[in-house]
């Protein structure tokens, strides 16, 4: 009897997402003609689980699987070209023995999970930034252990696309690969994708006084607590935790208060905690019926109640108040008075409360100082006092250099919610709105504009019998703060000393002559500050910049005859996002499926013989008939 064998083609290589996966089924037993009846028991007893799952790893665990060459014997073989210790992925277990990865094309490893280029949460030069597990400046081996999470772009993350581990005898790739273990417990055959040209925003055109509407109006659309937990304490603070104080004249263990604003009045709310290692600023508003009595009896105006207090060093101070060394005492910077009535003055009202805070890790609090600032209120029916608190924590022994930086909006890119920078001759601040105080008359202090927040705001301006150039000056600096901003930072850590870095802002004052009054003096009464901004870089680590920003300003005119005492003025922001997404793909991948070219070969042969094959060709047909059917029933699922 003679028999034949299947011959089956080299397996081809599974490329990226954007390449088919080609798939080989394999058959090595020679086959009979006699033996056919083999192939209906082989077609009816292959489980579910060896067809295509194109899917992604993602929540998938790694299990004990090597992805290499195939052996003699049909098994999958560990590469011996070279091998290394994956980090752990995302989401993704890493229990289970070490799942070796295959090499690259000649003979170099291939890192399944590259090194950030930037760490874009490190904010702060020479400080650690909470919840930034790729900052350096926190020396921390394993920041899981002290942060309650990683924020986003500071932690490595992969692409993978999978087929069932079933369906590959032996990988060729020139991709890095690796068998996970899904879900299901199915093993999954993955390739790290490796497709940059959907990983980046498209370049757009350059921003200035011709295109800024039309971007503008293509792109635009509508523009508008911490609670202390009673538990065991733990060994140390971490990122956010209530700061514990101790007050040893009184024996009473207390919070760290940072005083702030509620309400629209924005009166100060005492049970605000400071929170470990965030450096914030608050403001707050205080009113007084009898200022006669609480100017010496407030403890809020009294600079004492401030640092009459030791800090505990780490919770677990706790269960031991006597030992001092758990504790570190409030250190003033420079010697602030109690407050004193004299006459109708209270002198000596603290308006300002500056706290320094140096920390060493898990070690804790190591240094604590505070200074004040003090203002002299005059005793009337309803005083009102403004107060302004704020805590900035450092590395401890910290460079004073390096503790002065300002802290950075982003690292390159933007982040929302961050203040956006403003430049001016060479000094980079924040750019600000409009504040009004607790009548509502404007404020020396300004709202920061924060990064994609749109906002607006507004007060009243009381106006002095100025002359009309001097009355126009007041109201741009009062709109803008004492210094008009002339650049904004294109990105988040732009340095004042690179003007490549920053991008002009247009602007037009108001026009004397459109309103055509030849004795009314042109002021502006409101600014809207627009800013187009837009992603660029990949798509799993955008950054956000700013593409321009302009000015615009709405102005009215004031007669000289007019006896105007006031003017309300408003300040708008709006932000415009016009980035450009790349095209998406063309679909998912497929799969070609193909058979050995001689796989019809015994039933060519059988219906070859004519009339003596005749007897046997209604099983051969049945045969036949239960192939098709087994093929469409796979396809089928």
């Amino acid at each position: 009897m003679r028999c034949d064998s299947f011959h089956h083609p080299p397996p081809t290589r599974l490329g990226t997402a954007e390449t088919h996966f080609k798939l080989v089924g394999v058959l090595t037993a020679p086959m009979c003609i006699s033996q056919l009846m083999l192939l209906q028991v082989f077609f009816l007893m292959v489980p579910e689980g060896v067809w295509l799952q194109p899917s992604s790893p993602s929540g998938a665990a790694p299990t004990p699987s090597d992805v290499g060459p195939a052996s003699p014997g049909g098994t999958l073989q560990s590469s011996s070209e070279g091998s290394e210790t994956p980090w752990p992925v995302p989401g993704i277990s890493t229990a289970g023995p070490t799942v070796v990865t295959p090499s690259a094309p000649e003979n170099g490893t291939v890192d399944l999970f590259p090194a950030l280029p930037v760490c874009v949460c490190d904010l702060t030069p020479g400080t650690c930034d909470i919840n930034c597990c790729c900052d350096r400046d926190c020396y921390l081996l394993h920041p899981r252990t002290v942060f309650s999470f990683c924020l986003p772009g500071s932690v490595r993350s992969s692409s993978w696309m999978c087929v069932d581990n079933s369906l590959i005898f032996r990988s060729n790739s020139p991709f890095p690969s690796r068998v996970f273990m899904d879900s299901g417990g199915v093993r999954q055959f993955c390739v790290l994708v490796n497709n940059s040209r959907l990983n980046y925003f498209q370049k757009l055109q350059k921003v200035n006084a011709t295109n800024f509407q039309a971007l503008a109006t293509e792109f635009g659309g509508e523009s508008f607590t911490s609670t202390f937990q009673t538990q065991s304490p733990p060994p140390f603070y971490r990122a956010g935790d209530p700061i514990l104080t101790y007050f040893p004249k009184w024996s009473v263990i207390s919070l760290l208060r940072q005083p702030a604003g509620v309400g629209a009045g924005g009166l100060c709310a005492e049970s605000n905690p400071a929170g470990f290692l965030e450096s914030k600023s608050t403001t707050c508003a205080r009113f007084f019926k009898n200022l006669t009595n609480s100017c010496t009896l407030d403890p809020a105006l009294n600079a004492a109640s401030y640092y009459n207090f030791t800090v505990l060093k780490v919770p677990r101070g706790m269960t031991d108040l006597q030992n001092t060394k758990f504790q570190v005492p409030v250190t003033l910077v420079s010697q602030a008075g109690s407050p004193l009535l004299s006459g109708n003055i209270c002198q000596n009202v603290v308006s300002q409360v500056i706290y320094e805070i140096e920390t060493n890790g898990t070690f804790g609090i190591q240094k604590v100082s505070v200074s004040f600032g003090q203002t002299n209120l005059t005793v009337e029916p309803d005083t009102s006092l403004q107060q302004h608190f704020l805590i900035r924590f450092r590395a401890f022994q910290q460079s004073t250099v390096a503790s002065l930086t300002g802290p950075r909006s982003g690292n390159p890119g933007y982040i929302v919610g961050k203040p956006l920078l403003a430049l001016t001759g060479d000094k980079s601040h924040s750019m600000t709105l409009l504040q009004s105080q607790g009548d509502g008359i404007c404020s020396v202090k300004k709202h920061e504009v924060q990064f994609g927040v749109n906002a607006i705001s507004g007060c009243k301006l009381r106006l002095k019998k100025v002359d009309c150039s001097h009355l126009q000056q007041e109201i741009y600096q009062t709109l803008h703060g004492k210094t008009s901003p002339e650049h904004v930072a294109i990105f988040g850590n732009a340095d004042p000393a690179q003007k490549r870095e920053w991008t002009r802002i247009l602007s037009r004052n108001c026009n004397v002559s459109a309103m055509h009054c030849t004795s009314c003096c042109v002021i502006p009464v409101s600014l809207e500050i627009q800013v187009l901004w837009a992603y660029t870089g990949l798509q799993s680590n955008p950054q956000a910049h700013v593409s321009g920003a302009r000015f615009l300003y709405q102005c009215q005119s004031i007669k000289d005859s007019q006896q105007v005492t006031e003017v309300a003025l408003t300040t708008v922001v709006t932000f415009v996002d016009i980035t450009q997404k790349p095209e998406p793909p063309r679909g998912q991948p497929r799969i070609d499926w193909k058979l050995p070219f001689d796989f019809f070969f015994p039933l060519k042969i059988a219906f070859s013989r004519g009339v003596d094959s005749q007897k046997g060709s209604a099983s051969l047909i049945l045969i036949l008939c239960l192939l098709v059917l087994g093929v469409l029933k796979l396809e089928t699922k």
